[in-house]
C-alpha cells in the first residue's frame, strides 16, 4: 500500500514537512510512502519545466493518484492560500474525479509560511476543497498529540505546518516534526484500516 505525498515546494522548507510525513507513514507496517512534486509554472506561454526535476522527488502522474491508497498534499502559503503550482495541477485531474479515483481514500494537508500569522489555516483549508470534491476523507491532527497543544511554532487541527521565517532560514522545530510525523502515521493507519473494511465486505 502507497501513501502519495504530493507537494510543492519552493525554498525547500515544505519538502522537509514532506519527508517527515513520508517517515511517520513508514512507521506503519505494509504501507509505503510515495513522495512526488508537481513542476512549476510561469507567467510566460512559452516557458517550459524539463519532464525530469533536475533533484528531489518526479514530478507526479494520474497513475499515482489512481493507485495510492492515502493522499498528503503539501504547498507553502500564498497570500493564504496554496501556490499557483499545485492549484494549477489540481485543476487538471477532472478525469480522475470523473473516475473517482480518489473517493473514498483518506486526506491530508500539510503547509509552510514565512510568518506565524501568514495564512496557515486558510492554506490548509483550501487545499482541502479540491479534495472533498474528489470524495476524499480529511484526516487531520487531534488534541491527543501533546505537541499540538503546546506548539509555539507551526502545528494546525488542520495539519502539519512550518513556520519558516520571511527568508526562509528558520529549520524545523522539534514539535513541527513531531505532529509531520503523527500526522503520517495517522494517515497511514487510518488508509490500512480503511482498506482491510473494504477486503472483509461480503461480495
Amino acid at each position: 500500500m502507497d501513501i502519495l505525498i504530493l507537494y510543492y515546494s519552493r525554498n525547500g522548507s515544505t519538502r522537509q514537512l514532506a519527508d517527515h510525513i513520508a517517515l511517520g507513514v513508514e512507521r506503519v507496517p505494509g504501507v509505503h510512502a510515495r513522495l512526488r512534486t508537481v513542476p512549476p509554472v510561469s507567467a510566460a506561454c512559452e516557458a517550459t519545466a524539463p519532464a525530469i526535476p533536475d533533484s528531489g522527488p518526479p514530478y507526479v502522474e494520474a497513475c499515482d493518484l489512481e493507485e495510492c491508497a492515502g493522499l498528503a498534499l503539501g504547498s507553502p502559503t500564498r497570500f493564504g492560500n496554496m501556490a499557483a503550482p499545485m492549484k494549477y495541477f489540481l485543476d487538471h485531474t477532472t478525469q480522475q474525479w470523473l473516475a473517482g479515483s480518489l473517493a473514498g481514500k483518506p486526506a491530508a494537508v500539510f503547509t509552510s509560511t514565512g510568518s506565524m500569522h501568514g495564512g496557515q489555516e486558510s492554506t490548509l483549508l483550501s487545499m482541502m476543497l479540491p479534495l472533498l470534491h474528489h470524495g476524499m476523507l480529511i484526516v487531520g491532527l487531534p488534541y491527543t498529540e501533546p505537541a499540538l497543544m503546546g506548539t509555539r511554532h507551526g502545528g494546525s487541527p488542520y495539519g502539519a505546518s512550518h513556520v519558516a521565517g520571511v527568508d526562509d532560514s528558520l529549520p524545523l522545530q522539534r514539535d513541527e516534526i513531531q505532529l509531520a510525523g503523527a500526522l503520517g502515521t495517522r494517515l497511514a493507519h487510518t488508509a490500512l484500516a480503511l482498506h482491510t473494511g473494504r477486503q472483509g465486505r461480503p461480495a
